[in-house]
C-alpha cells in the first residue's frame, strides 16, 4: 500500500451520531427521534427518498460554519432538514469507504446541495452560506437500527 493510500485509511478515531431527524413529508417539519429503522429505502418514517438520496448527513461541525457565514450565532440541525448530523469524522474523508454505524451501512453518493428554502430558513446569505457544507447523501447497503450516540466509523474492510 502506497503512503498516500495509507493515509487515506487513517482516521483518528470514530465520530459519533450527534441527531436524527425524519422529514415526514416535502414540506413538513422535522421530528426528531432518538431511535430509528432503515431499510433499503431509507428511514422508516422519512419522506421515503431511495437510491442514492435514502439518507442525508451533515457534520456537527460545519453547524457552526454556516451559522457564522449566515450571520447567526448558533444552528439547530432541524434548520437544516438533513437525516444525520455526524461529530467527529470527517464525512468526505469517509466518502471512498462509506460508513457503519451501528449495523447500518451507508455509501455516500453525491454532496447535498442546499434548496432555495436555506435562504428563507436562515436568511439573506442562506442559501450561499451552505454551499460546500450541505453534507451528503447517502444509499443503504445493510440495513438495520440507528440510535443516536453511536458510534460512526469508515466501512474500513
Amino acid at each position: 500500500m502506497s503512503e498516500l493510500a495509507a493515509l487515506r485509511r487513517s482516521f483518528a478515531g470514530p465520530g459519533r451520531l450527534m441527531w436524527i431527524g425524519l422529514r415526514p413529508a416535502r414540506l413538513a417539519d422535522m421530528h426528531v427521534v432518538s431511535e430509528v429503522r432503515v431499510t433499503e429505502s431509507g428511514l422508516q418514517g422519512d419522506r421515503g427518498r431511495r437510491g442514492k438520496r435514502a439518507v442525508t448527513l451533515i457534520q456537527h461541525e460545519h453547524l457552526e460554519v454556516i451559522a457564522a457565514l449566515s450571520g447567526r450565532d448558533a444552528l439547530l440541525p432541524h434548520i437544516l432538514r438533513r437525516n444525520l448530523v455526524v461529530s467527529g469524522l470527517n464525512l468526505t474523508a469517509a466518502r471512498e469507504h462509506g460508513l457503519r454505524i451501528g449495523d447500518v451501512r451507508l455509501r455516500l453518493t453525491a454532496p447535498c446541495a442546499p434548496c432555495s428554502r436555506m435562504e428563507a430558513a436562515l436568511g439573506p446569505g442562506g442559501y450561499n452560506a451552505m454551499r460546500g457544507h450541505g453534507g451528503w447523501c447517502a444509499e443503504v447497503v445493510a440495513p438495520g437500527t440507528l440510535v443516536m450516540g453511536e458510534e460512526v466509523a469508515p466501512d474500513l474492510p
